[in-house]
């Protein structure tokens, strides 16, 4: 498990002046803010430094404005709700209207950092780059990870280091590219590995089987092959749901077939989901584990046809007695649209972040309120 400095470590707070890197990157719809999930996630924190006499000043990065002013991305409608949940709490505008942010500019760390007293890194979704507001701080000022930063590192560092047994992973998402690092990480430390999503095109391309239409990486088919050849604990799913020529994903109303196959599809044809038995085989597996971590859906789970595999499997795990763990992202999405995500033990903040801790055992983030950056 990765140490890191905590809240309790900066000592006497009162009258301190206290910077607090957030991950307020929260959906917008028309300048309204949609889910306020991030906001609250930070209140631990925040509640505490005022609690203990603080002066906090809070920063984060909103949507991607491409380092220059943009008011679509405007902090504002952030301002007005932290203003609600936590009165007293000043928050700077969008770190990413100025270049230096995501460059890690020392000039722009200087000006971040000038007249504070400490800093809090609580952005644990933002904490896999090596940005001004995540690693600079730490350089100038005594530094210390919030409560939900602590409780991310605690958690995912214990799947990584003594998972109660058996321990299943279920890894979804879309490419075999983005998750190969982290799945050869898992493959060390669990008992089954269940691969759904788009990514198990490739490995099934691996073991021979026609994808038809299906999301599927070329140049992945070797390394699957590897993977699948080495003995590896790797679940595939052994039916699936397609979607026959002329369909489109998203709209049903344009047509094409959609029916229940097995693990080779004809040309034309696009594997969208895992079939019901396939859910069966892995809900199985599920309820006998003692440690879940789910990080991706099955198939393309906002498309009612082929949200099916997705539903079964969030509710395997909100069900199983184990201790689980939903990796972020998509998979965070997905638990919340089928009503399942209270009934997890820990829904992290940050997808990419999550899977690059339990991939390399550390972030940059971590090593800076260290002192190792």
């Amino acid at each position: 498990m990765v140490d890191v400095p905590l809240l309790e470590d900066l000592g006497d707070l009162a009258g301190r002046r206290v910077l607090v890197r957030c991950d307020f990157n929260v959906p917008l719809s028309g300048g309204v803010i949609t889910d306020d999930l991030r906001i609250r996630a930070a209140l631990p924190t925040l509640h505490y430094l005022l609690e203990a006499g603080a002066d906090v000043t809070a920063c984060s990065h909103l949507g991607r404005p491409k380092g220059l002013p943009d008011p679509a991305f405007s902090m504002d409608p952030v301002r007005r709700r932290l203003a609600e949940l936590a009165p007293g709490v000043s928050l700077l505008e969008n770190l990413r209207f100025d270049p230096g942010e995501t460059a890690d500019d020392p000039v722009f760390v200087e000006r971040l950092v000038d007249g504070r007293d400490a800093y809090v890194n609580d952005a644990f979704g933002a904490s896999h780059r090596a940005h001004a507001s995540i690693v600079g701080p730490p350089k100038h000022l005594p530094s210390a990870a919030g409560r939900l930063l602590a409780r991310e590192v605690e958690v995912l560092g214990s799947l990584r280091d003594s998972p109660k047994r058996p321990f299943v992973g279920i890894m979804g998402g879309a490419k075999v590219s983005d998750k190969l690092g982290v799945v050869e990480a898992l493959l060390g430390v669990v008992d089954e590995l269940i691969v759904g999503g788009g990514m198990c095109f490739t490995f099934l391309a691996a073991r021979g089987a026609s994808v038809g239409s299906s999301l599927m990486e070329e140049d992945m088919v070797e390394s699957c092959a590897r993977l699948l050849d080495s003995g590896a604990p790797i679940r595939l799913p052994i039916d699936l749901t397609a979607l026959g020529p002329g369909g489109k994903v998203g709209d049903p109303s344009a047509g094409g077939e959609v029916r229940q196959a097995g693990t080779s599809l004809p040309d034309g044809w696009m594997g969208l989901d895992i079939g019901p038995g396939s859910a069966v085989e892995f809900c199985d597996l599920i309820a006998e584990a003692r440690t879940v971590l789910w990080n991706g859906p099955m198939g393309v789970f906002e498309d009612p046809r082929f949200a099916a595999g997705t539903r079964t499997i969030a509710e395997a795990v909100a069900d199983c007695r184990g201790f689980t763990v939903v990796g972020g992202g998509d998979s965070a999405a997905a638990a919340r649209q089928f009503g399942v995500a209270d009934r997890m033990d820990h829904v992290s903040t940050g997808g990419g972040a999550a899977l690059e801790l339990i991939e390399k055992g550390d972030l940059p983030g971590l090593a800076a309120l260290r002192g190792d950056a």
